[in-house]
């Protein structure tokens, strides 16, 4: 064998582990180096920012709380059943958000939706939507605003001459019936 044909691969050889162990030194260094860059300072978290410390730009608004809404749903729900009406009930806070809901024994699957769209109704409002279905002559497109039934049945809640919340009732066979027993449920908050 000729030992000068085996030099030049040993030699490529040599300088191949060489630059790999370099290269290989270098990717560990670096990679210690951002791990211990992490884990010897943790990123410092901002202090909390108060939106308004003197509260110019902040207001605060009147809620039921879930016994007097589930109150007000209750005594709805009893005026229904003393005069034999199978209904649902639905009481909303001032901002249409649904806080209780009652079905009653045997009330239609459609009552329960039409029950939470009226009291949305009579709280965006601030009228009972027994008054409200006559405004539609004036602005029919009123009963294309989402989420709202103009049929009566819904009545406001209020707290120093602002709404706070809704009562909607669905289910008996007349939408007076609906709004009488909405009304109960408005009168036992007066309680």
């Amino acid at each position: 064998m000729d030992t000068n044909t085996h030099r030049p691969t040993a030699t490529r050889r040599t300088k191949k582990i060489v630059i790999g162990a370099v290269a290989a030194a270098a990717l560990a260094a670096g990679t210690f180096g951002a791990v211990s860059a992490s884990a010897a300072a943790p990123a410092a978290k901002p202090a909390a920012q108060q939106a308004d410390a003197a509260g110019r730009n902040l207001t605060t608004s009147t809620h039921l709380t879930v016994a007097a809404a589930t109150k007000a749903a209750t005594a709805a729900l009893d005026a229904a059943r003393k005069e034999n009406q199978r209904v649902s009930v639905a009481v909303v806070d001032r901002n249409g958000n649904t806080v209780v809901t009652l079905r009653g024994d045997g009330a239609g699957p459609q009552s329960y939706e039409s029950a939470e769209r009226k009291a949305f109704t009579a709280v965006s409002w601030n009228a009972t939507t027994s008054v409200l279905a006559g405004r539609l002559a004036q602005a029919p497109n009123l009963k294309d605003i989402p989420g709202t039934l103009f049929l009566a049945g819904g009545a406001p809640v209020q707290a120093q001459g602002a709404p706070i919340a809704g009562i909607g009732v669905a289910g008996a066979p007349s939408g007076d019936l609906d709004e009488k027993f909405a009304q109960a449920g408005v009168a036992a908050l007066a309680k």
